[in-house]
């Protein structure tokens, strides 16, 4: 993952069409172009979750949400062998590259079954700092269990759990 992301962190360096070469940043780059990473390449977010969502970016009152309307989970989440329930995850996160720091908020929905029992709408709401300047990232992720003798064990250690980074804004 350090590798493929270093690739991606490099052509958004290269977009920087301010400083010249040698000078290039991530902050005069385009950071849009991190739109779509997948952070597990044995578990991708486009090849497990089917149901339509909407991510979305308020830099004025710094909300990063995520909106799922209701889906049938079995139906609209390819869940690797085993699986008997999932949980849908999402994070927002602002980045000042400059002084090395971050401001993260994650929201994550109870354990759902993954059966054919339509879930409730899924509205998820992460808050950074309102009005920032910095660039905003959205990331949306599942995690898959297995319900063993009523208790839930995440399912081969994560290997199989898609995170992925839907939306990008990259600050003004």
């Amino acid at each position: 993952m350090v590798s493929r992301l270093t690739q991606s962190m490099v052509k958004v360096i290269q977009a920087d069409s301010t400083n010249e070469r040698g000078l290039r940043n991530v902050i005069d780059g385009e950071a849009e172009l991190l739109a779509g990473f997948e952070f597990n390449i044995r578990g991708k977010l486009g090849t497990s979750l089917f149901a339509p969502y909407t991510g979305g970016i308020d830099r004025i009152t710094g909300e990063i949400t995520v909106d799922i309307p209701s889906f049938i989970p079995s139906n609209m989440i390819a869940a690797p062998g085993g699986t008997t329930h999932f949980k849908i995850i999402s994070a927002g996160v602002e980045i000042d590259f400059e002084n090395e720091t971050f401001v993260e908020q994650h929201a994550e929905t109870a354990i759902l079954a993954w059966d054919a029992t339509p879930t409730a709408v899924i509205n998820q709401v992460n808050m950074v700092t309102p009005n920032s300047t910095k660039p905003l990232f959205l990331a949306l992720g599942l995690e898959f269990y297995q319900e063993v003798n009523g208790s839930m064990y995440s399912l081969k250690n994560g290997t199989y759990n898609p995170l992925a980074l839907i939306v990008v804004n990259g600050g003004v």
